[in-house]
């Protein structure tokens, strides 16, 4: 369980570029839908690359043939899992400061065990006692540093997260499943390619491929601009390829589904790298009592989620 913890926390702190990066490029201008397109694109390129330079471009075929036998699952799973999940968050970016985004966001881990309770998996209530404490944690955290939301920032970039937050669960569950229990919508994938994490990640990329192509038919945004393609870069890198792969590996690792829940709950930690990274790297203040006390909660209740592991 430790090593699960560990790895969800790992992914967590990539994660965390996201807001900030996808706020950012708001404030320049840059459209929502860029924001979003434009990561998956340069994350096909990147896995693409990094296939070539491992020496694994003969896996690529293999890829295909994967893609092309299960189309209609990698669509699904792809474009709820990534598509649908990323879009909202990045246009929840024009109307809300990162800060919100990131502090909604963590609604996913209450969203995790209903996700799974919808597939038919059995949620000990130790972890929604668990995950419970962890997003009180958390609301304190964000206590000093809300301040007054007016009410279209509260909807229009509060709402958007909370869909996104039942979207990405749900397309990650999806391929937990296909994986070892099938459903009637749900096929069995057996292939030993899919024990690679970066193979999953741009497996579920190439599934969100056509609602990009009619998204974009349907809001023909203008022109991205410059520093959207930067920006859509490391984005991609640091939370689409990272974060995205480690997360995927540590609920590849999980057997069950209070594992699965401790995975999807070390999300939380989000909130505290995205403060403790203002506090390096932007010269930020150091939280007061509420938020001490609130990422002393969160850490406590990930520390159960281990002590207490069946």
């Amino acid at each position: 369980m430790f090593r699960l913890i560990s790895l969800g926390l790992c992914a967590a702190l990539f994660f965390s570029s996201t807001f900030i990066l996808n706020r950012s490029m708001s404030l320049e201008g840059g459209h929502w839908y860029w924001s979003a397109a434009l990561r998956f694109a340069w994350m096909i390129l990147l896995l693409l690359l990094l296939f070539f330079v491992s020496g694994r471009k003969k896996q690529l075929p293999e890829i295909y043939r994967i893609f092309r036998t299960y189309l209609t699952f990698w669509l699904a799973a792809g474009t709820i899992g990534f598509a649908v999940f990323y879009s909202l968050i990045c246009f929840s970016a024009d109307f809300s400061p990162g800060w919100v985004i990131a502090t909604t966001w963590q609604f996913t881990i209450l969203a995790s065990p209903l996700v799974l309770i919808f597939f038919g998996r059995k949620v000990p209530r130790k972890a929604f006692a668990f995950t419970i404490l962890i997003v009180c944690g958390i609301i304190l955290v964000n206590l000093a540093e809300t301040g007054q939301v007016d009410v279209k920032t509260l909807l229009m970039g509060g709402i958007p997260v909370i869909i996104a937050a039942f979207a990405y669960p749900t397309g990650n569950q999806m391929l937990w499943e296909a994986q070892r229990h099938p459903r009637r919508f749900i096929p069995r994938i057996e292939e030993p390619l899919l024990q690679d994490p970066f193979a999953r990640v741009l497996l579920m990329t190439l599934g969100t491929i056509p609602f990009w192509l009619v998204l974009y038919i349907a809001i023909a945004p203008p022109p991205p601009s410059c520093g959207q393609f930067l920006s859509t870069g490391l984005v991609a890198l640091f939370s689409g390829i990272l974060a995205t792969s480690i997360f995927f590996h540590a609920r590849h690792q999980a057997t069950n589904s209070y594992e699965l829940s401790a995975v999807d709950a070390t999300q939380s930690a989000e909130v505290i790298f995205s403060i403790a990274g203002e506090i390096i790297l932007l010269g930020g203040a150091l939280p007061d009592l509420t938020s001490m006390a609130g990422i002393i909660i969160t850490l406590t209740g990930l520390t159960l989620f281990i002590r207490y592991h069946q």
